[in-house]
């Protein structure tokens, strides 16, 4: 394949605000590019947010799937191991998709995924491998996206905070935080 048909892999990581929205305005652009886009959230679990709903009108250039359990509480075994059933049937349905009809795959917060210990980086590097080789994939999450993550990224973008109104008390806003 040439450098216009070959997928590219972009990973948006870092303790900034912004990598899921810099992953969906992706998603946006490629729709309004014709593209096919599919989004997997490995870690939220809500739909009744802002970007669901605008996924909904966007359908079916743009299908969304909520695979997450929400909250992790690390120091609560049960939602722990809860939280580890799900993303792993998360990263199984990614790595099928990953060698289907998409133009773009969006694997939203699979770097945190990686983060709490619900599945390895090594796992999530062998279904990106597999994927089909014209398929666009972005990953988003975690303070820090892996070594092995980044080595195989062709762009790879670290969101880093120099202010969060969350900082001062801020409540999340309908419209700009969900």
């Amino acid at each position: 394949m040439n450098d216009k048909t070959k997928g590219r892999l972009i990973v948006f990581t870092g303790l900034g605000k912004g990598k899921t929205t810099a992953g969906l305005g992706l998603a946006v652009r490629a729709v309004g590019r014709g593209l096919k886009v599919l989004v997997i959230q490995f870690m939220k679990a809500r739909t009744d947010i802002g970007e669901y709903k605008a996924a909904e009108r966007l359908a079916p250039d743009l299908e969304w799937r909520v695979r997450g359990s929400g909250f992790i509480y690390p120091n609560d075994p049960p939602s722990l191991e809860r939280a580890k059933v799900k993303a792993r049937a998360a990263l199984e349905e990614a790595a099928a998709e990953l060698r289907g009809a998409w133009d773009l795959v969006v694997l939203d917060e699979a770097l945190y995924a990686i983060q709490f210990g619900l599945f390895s980086a090594a796992e999530l590097v062998a279904a990106l491998r597999a994927r089909k080789e014209s398929v666009h994939v972005v990953v988003t999450g975690g303070s820090e996206a892996p070594a092995e993550i980044l080595e195989l990224a062709d762009t790879a973008t670290e969101m880093r905070k120099i202010k969060h109104a969350f900082d001062q008390g801020v409540q999340a806003q309908e419209g700009i935080e969900f």
